[in-house]
Parts: C-alpha cells; sequence; structure tokens
C-alpha cells in the first residue's frame, strides 16, 4: 500500500529532529517520561476531581496541565520517531518489531498494574467493611489512563541513542587527540 499525504506529513513531523536535543541522552529521556508521569497523574487526578468532585479549582489544573502534557507527549513521540503514532507502512521491518516489543511489554505492565489495583480494591473491602461503589470510577479513569499511555512510556524508557550522534562523539575526540 502506497504512502498517503497524510502519512508523509506525520513521518515528517514524528522525524523532525529540531527538538532532539531534549531528549539526545538515555538521562534526558527518563526525565521526560518521569515528567510525562508525572502530569499524566496530576492531570487525570485533577480531571477526577473536576467530574466527580466539588468546584473549578481542579478544571483550572487540567487547563494549566495540558500544554506541558501534550509538549512532553510530543517530545516522546520524537524521541521514538513516531515509533506508536505512524501507521504500519511507514515503519521498516525492525520498527515494527519494536512497536510489538513495546506493546507487548506495556501490556504485561498494565497486567500488573490491574492485579495490584484488584488486589488493593479487596484488601480495603476486606480490611474497613466500607463499599468501593464510590471508588470505581476514579480508580477505573486512572488505570484506563496508565493503558492508554503505558506504551509511549516504555517506547521512551526504550529508545535507543542515534547511532548518527554516537559517531559525532567518537569523532569529536579522535580531533583533540
Amino acid at each position: 500500500m502506497t504512502a498517503t499525504r497524510y502519512d508523509r506529513r506525520m513521518y515528517a513531523v514524528m522525524n523532525d529532529r529540531r527538538a532532539a536535543a531534549a531528549y539526545a541522552t538515555v538521562t534526558r529521556r527518563r526525565v521526560l517520561v518521569g515528567a510525562h508521569i508525572v502530569l499524566t497523574v496530576a492531570g487525570v487526578a485533577a480531571w477526577i476531581g473536576t467530574v466527580f468532585g466539588p468546584g473549578y479549582g481542579p478544571a483550572i489544573v487540567v487547563a494549566v496541565l495540558l500544554l506541558p502534557w501534550v509538549l512532553l507527549t510530543g517530545m516522546l513521540n520524537g524521541s521514538t520517531r513516531g515509533l506508536l503514532e505512524l501507521r504500519g507502512r511507514m515503519l521498516d521491518e525492525r520498527q515494527l518489531v519494536e512497536r510489538d516489543q513495546v506493546r507487548a511489554l506495556a501490556h504485561r505492565i498494565t497486567l500488573w498494574l490491574l492485579v495490584a489495583v484488584v488486589v488493593a480494591a479487596g484488601s480495603y473491602g476486606v480490611l474497613t467493611d466500607e463499599p468501593l461503589r464510590a471508588a470505581v470510577t476514579p480508580v477505573l479513569v486512572g488505570v484506563l489512563a496508565a493503558h492508554w499511555m503505558m506504551p509511549l512510556w516504555v517506547a521512551g524508557l526504550r529508545v535507543e541513542d542515534d547511532l548518527a550522534d554516537d559517531m559525532g562523539d567518537i569523532g569529536e575526540v579522535g580531533a583533540e587527540a
């Protein structure tokens, strides 16, 4: 199947290296993933507070967190060169295998997160003799957000440094000697 104009545009966006300095190293990518997790948790908590709580304060928090969250999401997608966002026809065989591995690992992590939530909910119910009806929807929203974002976080943590950057570092070291 041939690439559409949309495919070519998304490929260009995902492979735009203007922000590459922000995710050029493993440490920087880990910081980005950590910051994205923090913003996701804060945003989901604020959204839950907006929907299930009184007042409009949490809605303001959601609005304030949205722009940095979107920017970090874009940087993570750029660091993976669109591994999870591009259509399969735009990826080579190596990238397709990597995408399958990322999704499988993210699925396993999410599975264990669900197991932990079920155990915690069951323990809470047994230890307190209180019904969980009030907490079910917020917990499900939180788990849904983790399930949605987990592949991006896993991909961001697994991506390797560009070979061209490594070769440039070697060339600079050789030039100094």
